[in-house]
């Protein structure tokens, strides 16, 4: 099948980490996105979609500089996708299953099938990478309604619109535990989006999956890991982020206890090289500022409660605010929404079916 257009793979190799701090030359502006480094060196202005690519390859660069750099083809293998179990859901049909999104590394997941899809004749449907929050204990089931945390059941409700979707596991929660040293990753963030791009890969293997209408959502941890892998993958045509982000400049109100190893975003499921910007951090190559406007022209809807102890909306604001400009650049002024609903870390079902009528109004469902 053809592969995902990753975009970093055709990034140049980094040298490491401490040779390119002391070689490279004060990040751009995070609030000004509209700057982009010329021949020179030297901040020039943002005015068209080439020259804002300059800027997204600086911003990618960064990325990878933190993250890691994503395999290539040669990680590949053959999906290999086994069903554990099967259950009769109603509408819908939930396979309990497993799939190989690199050799020695096999990603549970479950893969929800509205049954009008598999009637004879039908007509291929949109999909979703549904994408849950930090949960130890059962993982992606929360998504699909198994366990007890309210307002997590994304995957299923979208299922029950017609939509076929797929949850898989995070790296280091639950059942899923890969040795990550052992497979060459520098951070579990990388991991998870290379576990969700093969989840694509699979989703485009299905012959009742519309490969051209795939979307991505998410709450906290999912709600990131929504971002970050549509960052890398632009077959995700539309994303919701729910809890999922604010400022690294602002993350639990710049304490800097939270930047330790091992602590906050610097945990080994995240992304342990960013302990190396405690004290500094503006000095972080990348933020959620440019995060978000790269994933323009696509429809982005973000769901930033009022009282979320976690992100800061305030914060979210100013994220929004430094990305619309690139939206509106591209053509898609319109295409970033951002909700404040007034509640704490939750997705409450208004909330979510805003998210759902954004699936439906870009995927041309009724």
């Amino acid at each position: 099948m053809p592969g995902p257009r990753p975009l970093l793979l055709a990034m140049p190799l980094l040298l490491a980490p401490s040779i390119v701090a002391a070689a490279d030359p004060p990040r751009l502006p995070r609030e000004d996105l509209l700057v982009r480094r010329a021949a020179d060196g030297t901040p020039a202005p943002v005015r068209s979609a080439a020259e804002w690519g300059d800027r997204r390859a600086e911003i990618a660069r960064g990325v990878e500089s933190i993250m890691g750099r994503l395999p290539g083809p040669e990680r590949r293998a053959p999906l290999d996708p086994t069903v554990e179990e099967e259950v009769d859901c109603g509408s819908y049909v939930r396979r309990k299953l497993t799939y190989a999104s690199e050799p020695g590394s096999r990603v549970p997941a479950y893969l929800l099938v509205p049954k009008a899809a598999l009637a004879d004749g039908a007509e291929p449907v949109p999909a979703v990478l549904c994408l849950h929050g930090t949960d130890n204990v059962t993982g992606a089931g929360t998504v699909v309604g198994i366990g007890d945390r309210p307002n997590r059941q994304y995957a299923r409700e979208l299922a029950e619109r017609g939509y076929v979707t797929l949850a898989p596991n995070y790296p280091l929660l639950a059942s899923y535990q890969p040795d990550l040293a052992a497979l060459g990753w520098e951070s579990g963030t990388l991991k998870a989006v290379w576990d969700n791009m093969r989840g694509i890969d699979l989703l485009e293997s299905l012959p009742y999956v519309e490969r051209d209408a795939i979307g991505a959502i998410g709450h906290s941890l999912g709600g990131h890991n929504a971002v970050f892998t549509a960052f890398h993958d632009d077959r995700i045509k539309a994303v919701v982020s729910s809890c999922g982000l604010d400022s690294f400049l602002d993350y639990k109100g710049g304490d800097p206890a939270n930047w330790l190893p091992e602590k906050g975003w610097c945990q080994t499921r995240y992304m342990p090289r960013l302990a190396e910007y405690r004290g500094r951090l503006e000095a972080i190559p990348f933020d959620f500022h440019e995060l978000v406007a790269g994933l323009a022209p696509r429809a982005v809807l973000i769901v930033a409660p009022t009282h979320d102890s976690n992100f800061q909306r305030e914060s979210v604001d100013r994220v929004a605010a430094a990305a619309r400009p690139v939206f509106a650049l591209l053509g898609a002024a319109d295409r970033l929404e951002l909700e404040h609903p007034d509640c704490a870390h939750d997705f409450p079902e208004p909330m979510r079916l805003r998210a759902y009528e954004l699936f439906d109004r870009e995927f041309g469902k009724p």
